[in-house]
């Protein structure tokens, strides 16, 4: 029996013949089995599989002759080829038996070292929290290479040693591996950190695919309600709008604006790219800081009556301090220098009756019309003080304009009846020239024969005061944050800054909060007419108010606030727009922005002061141009006097916004510093058609001009030509006149008009012209309108504005 190693199809390395039966040299030398150890170390092993020989009953193990081999195999009684059956047969199951055995020996040892890994791994957490382990993957545990089988053919020889090695199988290790670097917060409360998440490109390209298929839904935008300021640059704006600075950027190249990401717009421009983008604007102005912080009165339940608020007026030294003294009783002239009023003082007056009048003295009538020029309405009454035996005098025509300019009803008291050279008739009757109509003369004024010094007919005005204020209804609520006007600042030594103000809404307490025009403060004392400290002050009581921590305006509103930021916030603001007006040109009393006021329909009439060196100049300049009014421009003529303009005149021209006509005076310094200031405009003439036609010129150019129709020409559609992009082309023939573009035209079919609009485009060939002339041909095509046929007529008209005049 011999081996035999054929390299044929079929493999036969064992079979039988006269020899021994041997193995074929050599096993299995091209199985190899790769080995892995930790740190990325491997082996290369070699397997060789030693076999058992296989001997059959009755066969010798050593050399047999072949005669007794013969004898021993036919005496069992099978032939040859039985004989290689079986011994393949027991031959195959032997390698069975091998392999089963080497499975299970290998498997023995990967438990046992997966056992002592899993109690190197449990020795080691006990170590750490349990917290703070994140497990590494193991790429190995879904990923395994399969075992190579130990057997390629049954005519494998052994190895050159004489015995085969099995290939051990590449296994990974089971416990987690050493973390590498230091482990963050993010990483150890992480529960999906064994499972990597996808990358942003990863995401991004899985959007795309999802979105080319159809699949991805496109995001709707998202619209919001924005809040514009009236000064914003591009980067807070796209901020707000939460949009990229690129597509803002481009919207206001769109819109021919030039501007970088850190540049400021306005808020139009803002509101028109935020509108542009989808978005819903609100608009804010730093101004907003004051909404809210005059309350409106509506629970009228609430209103009780006031006492009236009476401002003594008149010329000097007719009795004004006097009178007051009477009605309080108490002797305020003899501390004032000379007898003239020399500051001014707000009172309160309790009468017998129970009722209250509270009464402001001013110096003339200056102070009254700076509170009245910027806008505070004081004054409910004006006591009018004329001295019965001087009559109406210079002072006394400049109150009663300043009176009726405010709306303001008029008490006249006749004082100083008790001199011998008393005459209220006459002074009844120079009141008349003046417009003032008292009851006695047909009027509706009232009117009190009074005496300041014997006390005469006190009671009557007082009677007559409180009549007037009930005509009036005057109501206030005393339960809610107070408000009023100042009335005086002054600066003592040891007090500090002390205001008088009159409050005319609500209850003022000490410790209140408060904003008096650009400054604020909290009140730490009250102190009333008396000179007594009080704790509270109702409305229409005037006080004095400790606790400013600047001076404010006569005239100036005071209102409580809330808190001490809104109060600072609010002044801040008031003095920074003071510093911003002062260092503009004020033009509000302008010539100009007049008339552009009386066009925009703000005003409806033109306020003028004239003042003439003579009485009859002044007369006549009066007449004409109060005969200049008609139904849209009235000319209203505030003050007319005779004498140079003075800074009176300027400052009832700020409070009126008037303009002051100068015929053949000057203004002395004081009103030219003071008219240059409040940016009065005061013209100088010395010829009256001058001034007429001066004012009628102005006036006549704000009329609304008279429209007139202008026929140009005419022109016959010949051809009508479709163009997709411009639409449908007019070839036409200019019969008549001259066609111009930009110019109205009317479209007329069968002499009906059709259609009114302008010019699109005008062409002459392939050239844009600006005219056609009668003869030529054209291109005509109309702005908005694509309904043109053959046969059409065109007609190209004109609009003329004609400028009025006043007859």
């Amino acid at each position: 029996m011999t081996d035999t190693d054929d390299k044929t199809e079929d493999k036969k390395p064992l079979t039988l013949s006269a020899k021994t039966l041997t193995l074929t040299k050599g096993g299995d030398r091209g199985l190899h089995v790769r080995q892995s150890f930790t740190h990325g170390r491997s082996k290369t092993v070699a397997v060789e599989v030693k076999k058992k020989r296989v001997v059959l009953p009755g066969q010798e193990t050593g050399k047999t002759k072949q005669s007794g081999s013969d004898k021993s195999l036919n005496s069992a009684g099978l032939s040859s080829k039985e004989i290689e059956e079986r011994l393949q047969t027991i031959h195959g199951t032997m390698k069975t038996q091998v392999l089963e055995s080497e499975k299970n020996r290998l498997e023995a040892a990967l438990q046992e070292e997966k056992a002592s890994a899993e109690a190197l791994a449990s020795e080691e957490a006990s170590t750490v929290p349990s917290d703070l382990l994140a497990p590494i993957p193991d790429e190995g545990a879904h990923k395994k290479k399969p075992i190579h089988s130990i057997y390629k053919g049954e005519d494998d020889e052994a190895s050159r040693k004489g015995e085969d090695k099995l290939k051990v199988p590449v296994t990974k290790r089971l416990e987690p591996r050493r973390r590498h670097g230091k482990m963050t917060v993010n990483q150890a409360l992480r529960a999906d950190e064994d499972k990597p998440g996808r990358s942003l490109a990863s995401l991004r390209r899985q959007r795309e695919k999802r979105k080319m298929a159809g699949m991805e839904v496109p995001q709707q935008k998202i619209i919001r309600d924005v809040i514009i300021p009236e000064v914003i640059t591009v980067q807070e704006l796209a901020n707000r709008l939460a949009e990229r600075s690129a597509d803002v950027i481009k919207t206001l190249m769109n819109m021919g604006v030039m501007a970088t990401i850190t540049q400021s717009i306005d808020a139009d421009t803002a509101e028109l790219v935020a509108t542009e983008l989808g978005h819903k604007v609100k608009r804010v102005a730093e101004s907003d800081i004051e909404i809210g912080l005059h309350i409106k009165e509506n629970d009228e339940k609430k209103l009780i009556s006031r006492p009236p608020v009476v401002t003594v007026m008149g010329h000097v030294d007719h009795g004004k301090t006097s009178l007051l003294d009477a009605l309080r009783k108490t002797d305020i002239v003899s501390g004032e220098a000379g007898g003239i009023t020399q500051h001014i003082g707000a009172y309160q007056v309790s009468l017998k009756s129970g009722a209250k009048i509270t009464f402001i003295d001013t110096p003339g009538h200056a102070a009254f019309t700076e509170m009245r020029a910027r806008g505070a309405n004081v004054t409910d009454i004006v006591v009018l003080v004329v001295a019965a035996d001087d009559g109406v005098k210079d002072q006394t025509i400049e109150a009663i304009r300043h009176a009726k300019a405010a709306n303001v009803p008029i008490i006249v008291a006749i004082n100083k009846i008790d001199k011998p050279g008393a005459d209220p008739e006459k002074v009844r009757t120079m009141l008349m020239q003046h417009e003032v109509f008292l009851e006695k003369m047909g009027g509706d004024v009232l009117d009190v024969e009074v005496s300041a010094k014997d006390g005469q007919n006190l009671d009557k005005l007082e009677e007559t005061i409180l009549l007037q204020a009930e005509m009036l209804n005057l109501k206030a609520n005393p339960d809610r944050f107070a408000e009023g006007v100042v009335v005086e600042s002054k600066l003592e030594k040891g007090r500090g800054v002390v205001a008088t103000v009159l409050v005319q809404k609500g209850t003022l307490r000490v410790g209140d909060l408060f904003v008096a025009g650009a400054e604020y403060g909290r009140v730490r004392a009250l102190v009333d007419g008396r000179g007594n400290q009080i704790t509270e002050a109702g409305p229409s009581v005037p006080v004095e108010i400790l606790g400013f921590n600047g001076a404010p305006m006569a005239g100036d509103d005071f209102v409580v606030t809330d808190n001490e930021s809104q109060a600072r916030e609010v002044s801040a603001f008031r003095q920074r727009r003071a510093r911003e007006a002062k260092s503009a040109l004020s033009a509000r009393g302008t010539m100009e922005q007049m008339f552009s006021q009386i066009a925009a329909g703000e005003i409806k009439d033109l306020p003028i002061i004239i003042k003439s060196d003579v009485q009859g100049s002044m007369e006549a300049i009066s007449g004409t141009l109060l005969k200049l009014s008609n139904e849209e421009v009235k000319v209203n003529i505030l003050h007319a006097a005779v004498g140079e303009i003075t800074e009176s005149d300027v400052t009832l021209a700020k409070a009126s916004r008037a303009m002051i006509i100068g015929f053949n005076v000057r203004a002395n310094p004081q009103a030219r510093d003071a008219a240059r200031r409040d940016g009065i405009d005061i013209r100088y003439y010395s010829i009256i058609y001058d001034v007429v036609d001066d004012i009628k010129a102005s006036l006549g150019g704000l009329l609304s001009p008279t429209l007139r129709e202008k026929y140009l020409g005419a022109a016959a559609i010949r051809e009508v030509f479709s163009i997709s992009k411009l639409g449908k082309i007019a070839g036409c023939m200019v019969t008549e006149g001259i066609v111009k573009r930009g110019a109205k035209v009317r479209l007329l079919r069968d002499n009906v008009v059709i259609h009114e609009g302008t010019l699109k485009t005008l062409k002459r060939f392939k050239d844009e012209v600006k005219e056609v002339r009668e003869g030529y041909e054209c291109g005509m095509a109309f702005e908005g309108y694509n309904d043109i046929k053959t046969g059409d007529v065109i007609e190209c008209f004109e609009i003329e504005e004609i400028a009025r005049t006043l007859t």
